[in-house]
């Protein structure tokens, strides 16, 4: 059943509230995916084989008690594969079943099919292998001292840092740990490949990258791309873990599909799924920063260094936008930051939403606040101090000029509709009088690039089919929908060109075969590519009706008027029906492919510089939190958020990802950790042990606004900006407000040494080490103890 809509037939296109294009399908439990797909007659279900080792040597394999399993009807492994043993998206070093050597625990050996799922899973587990135990790198300090890198080390630097620090009137140093993050995606990666006539292949995968599926499955079959056909509809989540990674399941599916000749199932049991799929990378950012009385930053070094885990992945890019947003909101006159890509023994690491962006922001975050607490300042003054300029101090150290800035202004309207300043008083007066309890606030800005840093990948295509009997329409781009409301926002746009009712439209799944080359649905770009795109196409088609109209009833084209679903051509009036019928009588071609590609961005790789990103979004928010000092548990009492999204496409879209991002971001920050025994194996493998935020985490009060005044400068779809992953940054505030809380057990005289995630262990071992050092004053005017930053 279509979806009815409690609003009036018109306007349906930019601005309206329009509620999700499958929620009725999601709230009935009717959404399709791939795991709901009918199997085809005879489907097998694969499972995989995976190391138990870190780093070994494959010595032997014995593969013959997994065949001799009940059910078992083929096996696959690296010898097996026709054509590329790789699925590497940008180098080659990941292939699809380790060959001679092993490299983390959880890396795909090979690969079984059988007649269930039950008899693939329990025969994967039945191979014999003989392993030599090689030397494993686990910690990141080895890896860059012995200089184990997936990639080379890159330097951003502007100015002169080293003589503005040694100049400055304070100077800090210090090592900030940031934790990596679990995607943990309702739907576990998934994927069904179909064997079709004359070698070709048809392939369901639940991927933010059909395209990139495609070109991989083909290279592992030794075939061209064109006989490889990749299917998406939706997927249960994303979060960046769907970008690369899904094309390791895919290939393995296709492979033992082109083997057997039978369709091939292969779901993941999320243990697995956890084990085998790459996190939000984890970084140890070091820093030494000189900085004068008023807190204003001097000069500044970062030395980032990022867990790559076994291979490259898109640790390259990702390590590049960490670079890139290590700025923030603020202006760094001199800066020098060194981004090590470390290769270690545990899974690859890869997208995952802000790509980078939020351990760069996060780091430049923690040296504001240690500043603001060396200084005895409140933190939101030092920001203030720090902020780029609008007309001047507005060029960031990749050479990008800031040229629309409105930091100042939201965060002057939060601070003010926040209460912000009477709040810290209150909770200063509750701290004195509060044994346990303790409460804490912060206000924290966004400034996030949006664009592919890739600049190839800033490009998307569209095809509109309309159908001449009723007018319906319907639509194909390169976006991918994992529930972010793509689909929803890309189909308003269309209606609006057309001035339609969105109930004629259905966009259609994700399909290799009828928009190519599609980038991944990544980088926030989605509604920014996708929609101009479909604009473009819905444009050609407008066109030439208003041709036909002009010339069928010898009027001008000014005088033909698309106006709520009727078209005025001159003292005519036709329905979109009746023209789109006469059109085609006439023998006007009624569908339109669109192209769009993002103008002005460019930047050179190797020397971080350039323009990478066609425009900025912005936000901020405050955080209250309560932290039980004897327990170390806290929670989250108020949030209070600005969000700039320009001129939304559908507000309660767009509220719901600022909602959603931004609780992801506190899961990260305050509950979600990764952690592995010293033999390697990811211990945090299941919800059991791994906690991502649920319903009681959800704060008392949470108010959220998007920026009245908004509006891109830049020419995007409507004016309109990207809103996937800038809000998850939102979510700094909560952490700096937990520390803010634990910096009052000693008076707000000591700054806590707090890493992520704040888990309550980790708060609660703060607490205590404030308390050890308690009765020692504090030593002012002085260098705090070094980290080495070189």
């Amino acid at each position: 059943m279509r979806p009815t809509y409690d609003h009036e037939p018109f306007p349906t296109s930019f601005g309206d509230p329009l509620p999700h294009e499958s929620a009725h399908l999601h709230v009935c439990g009717e959404a399709r995916y791939i795991d709901d797909i009918p199997e085809p007659k005879d489907t097998l279900h694969a499972a995989i084989g995976i190391s138990e080792r870190a780093h070994a040597r494959i010595k032997a394999i014995d593969l013959s008690p997994v065949f001799a399993a009940e059910g078992v009807v083929d096996i696959m492994a690296a010898a097996d594969v026709p054509g590329k043993n790789d699925f590497g998206p940008i180098i080659a070093d990941d292939p699809i079943f380790a060959k001679d050597e092993v490299r983390c625990v959880g890396q795909s050996i090979f690969a079984v099919a059988a007649e269930t799922v039950e008899q693939a899973r329990r025969a994967a587990r039945l191979a014999k292998i003989d392993y030599e135990e090689l030397p494993s790198i686990f910690d990141l300090d080895e890896a860059v001292k012995k200089e184990s890198f997936v990639i080379p080390t890159k330097t951003l630097a502007r100015g002169n840092s080293t003589d503005a620090i040694t100049r400055a009137t304070h100077r800090l140093r210090g090592r900030f740990r940031i934790g990596g993050q679990e995607q943990f995606y309702l739907e576990g990666h998934i994927a069904m490949a179909i064997p079709q006539e004359d070698g070709q292949m048809l392939v369901y995968s639940s991927t933010q990258h059909p395209g990139e599926v495609q070109h991989q499955v083909a290279d592992a079959l030794g075939v061209r791309d064109h006989n490889v056909v990749v299917h998406c509809r939706r997927m249960g989540g994303g979060f960046g873990g769907k970008e690369t990674q899904p094309a390791l399941f895919a290939c393995i599916a296709a492979l033992l599909a082109n083997s057997t000749g039978r369709a091939i199932k292969l779901r993941l049991d999320r243990d697995d799924d956890i084990t085998m799929t790459g996190k939000r990378h984890d970084f140890n950012m070091d820093y030494d920063v000189g900085f004068d009385d008023d807190g204003r930053i001097r000069g500044i070094e970062f030395v980032q260094s990022a867990r790559a885990g076994m291979s490259a992945d898109l640790t390259g890019p990702v390590a590049d936008r960490a670079v890139f947003h290590s700025d923030n909101c603020y202006f760094l006159e001199n800066v020098k930051i060194i981004s090590h890509r470390c290769k270690t023994n545990t899974v690859s690491n890869t997208a995952f939403r802000g790509f980078g962006g939020p351990q760069g922001m996060l780091a430049i975050e923690h040296v504001i606040d240690e500043i603001a607490r060396y200084l005895q300042k409140d933190p939101l003054e030092v920001r203030r101090t720090n902020f780029y300029g609008v007309d001047e101090r507005n060029v960031t150290p990749y050479q990008m000029k800031v040229e629309d800035n409105i930091i100042h202004d939201i965060v002057d309207q939060l601070e003010k509709s926040s209460n912000y300043r009477r709040r810290r008083q209150e909770i200063d007066q509750f701290n004195t009088t509060s044994k346990y309890l303790k409460r804490g606030i912060a206000l924290t800005p966004v400034k996030f690039g949006i664009s592919f840093t890739a600049t190839h990948y800033n490009q998307a295509g569209a095809l509109i089919n309309v159908y001449h009997t009723d007018g319906s329409v319907i639509l194909n781009h390169g976006g991918t929908e994992m529930g972010q409301g793509l689909f929803t926002k890309v189909a308003q746009v269309v209606a609006g060109e057309l001035e339609i009712d969105i109930s004629k439209i259905r966009c259609s799944a994700s399909d290799t075969s009828k928009v190519p080359n599609a980038s991944a649905t990544a980088a926030s770009s989605g509604s920014d590519l996708n929609g101009m795109a479909a604009q473009a196409a819905a444009r050609t088609i407008k066109n030439r009706l208003i041709g036909f109209a002009a010339e069928t009833y010898n009027v001008s084209p000014d005088d033909v008027v698309f106006n709520k679903g009727t078209i005025q051509v001159g003292t005519e009036t036709l329905s979109w029906e009746e023209l789109v019928n006469r059109a085609y009588h006439a023998r006007v071609s009624l569908s339109a492919a669109g192209y769009y590609r993002t103008p002005k961005i460019h930047y050179d790789l190797e020397k971080l510089a350039g323009r990478p990103f066609y425009y900025f979004a912005y936000g901020a928010a405050v955080s209250e939190v309560i932290v039980d000092i004897l327990t170390g548990e806290h929670k989250l009492l108020q949030v209070d958020i600005l969000h700039d999204v320009g001129k939304s496409i559908n507000p309660a879209i767009d509220l719901g990802q600022v909602e959603g991002g931004f609780i992801q971001g506190m899961g990260w920050l305050t509950s979600e950790e990764l952690w592995w025994d010293k033999s390697g194996r990811l211990m945090t493998h299941a919800p059991s042990t791994y906690k991502i935020p649920v319903c009681s985490d959800w704060p008392e009060k949470f108010n959220v606004k998007l920026l009245a005044t908004g509006q891109n400068r830049e020419e995007t779809i409507h004016r309109s900006k990207a809103v996937g992953e800038p809000p998850l940054m939102l979510a700094n505030s909560v952490f700096f407000a937990i520390k803010d809380a634990i910096a009052s057990v000693a008076d707000h005289q000591l700054s806590p040494s707090l890493d992520t995630p704040a888990t309550p262990e980790r708060v609660l071992m703060t607490i205590q080490s404030l308390k050890q050092q308690r009765s020692v004053s504090r030593q002012t005017k002085k260098v705090a103890t070094p980290t080495p930053v070189s």
